[in-house]
Parts: structure tokens; sequence; C-alpha cells
């Protein structure tokens, strides 16, 4: 990064000669205190960010049962957030080049936990969509500007673990959100699991707000729309890069979608799980942030498309297995399909920013807003196929577009592997 190796340099001064004052590091280095501020601001970010998105996952149940809505229209109260959060990450990167990157993550958690909170106090469905949605707007705010604060910020010798830390708020936080919303509701309803999980950010905002240290290497710019089209341009021309948006829309899509409805199925005959029970699901998380890094470290030994394809083939086996109609192939399945998501997500991430060079930003910014744009779309129409079909449609559903995403893999394998030297 630019900046970063003049900033570690040291200068040997000659005996006799009088030191001059040391030049304060210009980069946040690993191991100060300035470091330790800032991976735990951003692990909170994270942890707030996706506990807020993925709060109301396990919730869809209760809201059929209360507002009297089916499956698809409860999903929606996930799809709209995530949905307009893929939309708006590609503009507030843009915000934050004209007003700062600590700016809009701060007043984006601060909006995002008054709009959480007030979502639990509505009486209607139309109301709480409308609050969703606009949750969904706040918080892209966030996932857009953190990792270009990184970027500026910290030190080159720094950055894989504070990135790290911040990718580990963010998979703690869906899982927290999910869980102790899906256990608080268990016992005092759908409201107070919204509501405490809505405190919970409330703090970790405060702490995000007293801990982050203020940017010293943002500079304000102006014009950046007016390039993004050019850029773009430049990103589809790739042979790869298209397929690897495409990877990361149908890993997510898929991902959310049994997620989403895997609830209904086991709290219905003849399991009649309790909320509790289909909360603790999603510690199965744990599992995706092992995937990650492994899968991560596999794909550069053995290459990203072997590797890819190997993600895919453990979320079809996961699927064959969730539908099944036996608990204990169902957890083995879950945990199957969790694995294979995260180290495909790893792994297509990584392979995007090789491939996309100096524009790496602009690359990482459609990745997102696919993946994004999976979980709402795809995670809706999943809703269509549980209520036709039950359950095994939905496991049909994402079946289907599991093995196109196979495919996906296998053709970049062939044809758009990268040379070892550039993974």
């Amino acid at each position: 990064m630019n900046g970063d190796t003049a900033a570690a340099i040291e200068r040997r001064i000659p005996s006799g000669q009088a030191a001059p004052a040391a030049a304060p590091a210009t980069h946040i280095e690993q191991g100060t205190p300035a470091f330790r501020r800032t991976a735990v601001a951003l692990f909170l970010a994270g942890f707030s960010t996706f506990g807020l998105l993925y709060t109301v996952q396990p919730l869809l149940p209760e809201f059929s049962r209360h507002f009297g809505v089916s499956a698809a229209n409860s999903a929606l109260a996930l799809s709209l957030s995530t949905g307009l959060l893929a939309v708006m990450m590609l503009l507030a990167g843009l915000v934050s080049d004209r007003v700062g990157r600590r700016n809009v993550m701060i007043t984006a958690l601060l909006a995002s936990t008054v709009l959480s909170a007030a979502s639990a106090l509505v009486s209607d469905w139309t109301t709480l969509l409308v609050l969703r949605a606009l949750l969904g707007i706040a918080l892209s705010g966030v996932p857009a500007v953190a990792m270009t604060y990184l970027v500026e910020e910290m030190d080159s010798r720094a950055m894989g673990l504070a990135m790290g830390l911040y990718i580990g708020g963010n998979a703690v936080g869906g899982m927290s959100g999910r869980l102790i919303a899906g256990i608080v509701a268990d016992h005092w309803g759908w409201r107070w699991g919204i509501g405490v999980v809505s405190i919970i950010a409330v703090a970790s905002t405060l702490l995000l707000w007293i801990q982050l240290p203020p940017s010293r290497h943002f500079q304000s710019r102006r014009g950046g729309l007016r390039q993004l089209p050019s850029r773009w341009r430049q990103l589809f021309a790739d042979p790869g890069l298209p397929w690897l948006f495409a990877t990361a829309f149908l890993l997510m899509g898929v991902f959310v979608t049994l997620y989403n409805y895997l609830g209904y199925h086991l709290l219905a005959p003849p399991y009649r799980l309790s909320q509790t029970v289909v909360g603790l699901i999603f510690s199965v998380y744990l599992v995706g942030t092992f995937s990650s890094a492994w899968m991560g470290q596999q794909a550069i030994r053995h290459g990203r498309g072997r590797v890819l394809s190997i993600c895919y083939a453990l979320i079809v086996a996961g699927i064959v297995l969730l539908a099944m109609p036996w608990l204990w192939t169902m957890a083995i399945g879950i945990a199957l399909v969790t694995f294979g998501f995260f180290g495909g997500h790893s792994v297509a991430s990584s392979w995007v920013g090789s491939r996309a060079g100096s524009i790496r930003a602009e690359a990482s910014a459609l990745y997102l807003f696919a993946y994004y744009l999976g979980s709402s779309v795809l995670g809706a129409i999943g809703g269509l196929a549980y209520t036709a079909w039950d359950w095994l449609g939905v496991c049909l559903f994402t079946g289907m577009l599991t093995l196109v995403g196979a495919g996906i893999a296998w053709s970049l394998w062939r044809s758009a592997e990268p040379r070892p030297e550039s993974q």
C-alpha cells in the first residue's frame, strides 16, 4: 500500500549526531494501542451490522403466525433489507469519499439501531417492512466503508489480522443476532427478540464511537460517480469476473433460502421443535469460521477453481441430507451446507481481488452487490417454492441453483484459473 513501507523504515543516525525527533508512524501498526482500539471497534461494527441484519431470520415463522402472512411474505422482512443493502452499498462508498469513513460508519449504525428498535414496537406488517427496508439502506454504510478504512489506515503488515478480526465480527454478529433473537423470542416473544439484539447493538455502536481512531489518511474526493461506468465495463470485459459475481449471487441465495425456511420445517409436525432449539441451529456458523480460513489456504495450494468446485459438491451433499426426514441427517446436512458456503465465499471473494488488479475496490463492491442481491431475490423466491411444495420444494430449488453454480465453478476451473504466481 502506498506509504506503508516508507512509514515503517527506521533511519539510522551516525554516532555523535543528535537524533532528530522521530516522525510519528503514519499508519496503524500491529501491537500498538491504536491497533487494538481499531480492531475492537471494527469487530463491534461487523458484529452490530450483521446482528441487526439477520436478527429476523429465526423469527420468520413467528411473523407468519402473528401477522397472518405466508412464508414468502414473511421472508420479505429479510429480503427487503438485504436487497436495499446491496443496491445502496454501490453508493455508500461514494458518500464516504465526501464526508469521511468514520462519520459514515457511526451514523449508519446509530440510525440502524433506532430503526431496529422501532421495528420491535410496530403493530402492522407494512410498517415493519418499511422499517426493515430503511434499515437495509442505513446498514449499507458499514460493509461498504469498513474495509476501505482499514486499507487507508492500517500498516500493510497489520492488515491481515485486522481484516480477519473484522470479518470474524461479521460472522459472530450474524450468528449471535439469530441465536439471541430465537432464544429470547421463545420465552418472551419476537418483539423482545428484536429488542434485545437492538440494545446490544446500541452498546456496540457507542463503543465504536469511543474506540475507533480518527482517519489520518482520508482525503475528500469528488467525481467518483462519473468514473464508475468505465470501471464497471473493464470488470465485465474480464472472462472470469462476471462468473464470480454470479457465484456470489448463487452461493448466498442458496444459503439464505435454506436457513430461511428450515425453521418453518422444524417447527411444524412431525418435529415440533421449540424456537430455542431452532435458534441454536445458527451455532453451526462456527463451522463456517473455520471453513473460510481453511478452504482459503487449500485454494492457494490446489487452485481456486478446484476448491470452489469441492465447496459446491459439499453443498449438494448437504441439501440431499436436508431433504431426508431424520433430524440427524438434517444436522449433518446443514453443517455441510454451512461449511461449503463459507469456504466457497472465501475462495470466490479472494479470486475477485486477484483478478481485478487496480480496480479491486469496484470489483469487491460488485461482488458484494451480487452477494446480497442473491440473498434478497432468491430468498424471496424460495418462499414461493416452500408455499407450493413445502420443504422438499425448497431443497429442489436450492439443489438446482447449486448445480448451476457447480457448472460455473467447473467452467472457471477449466478456463479462468489464475496462474500460480497470481494466486
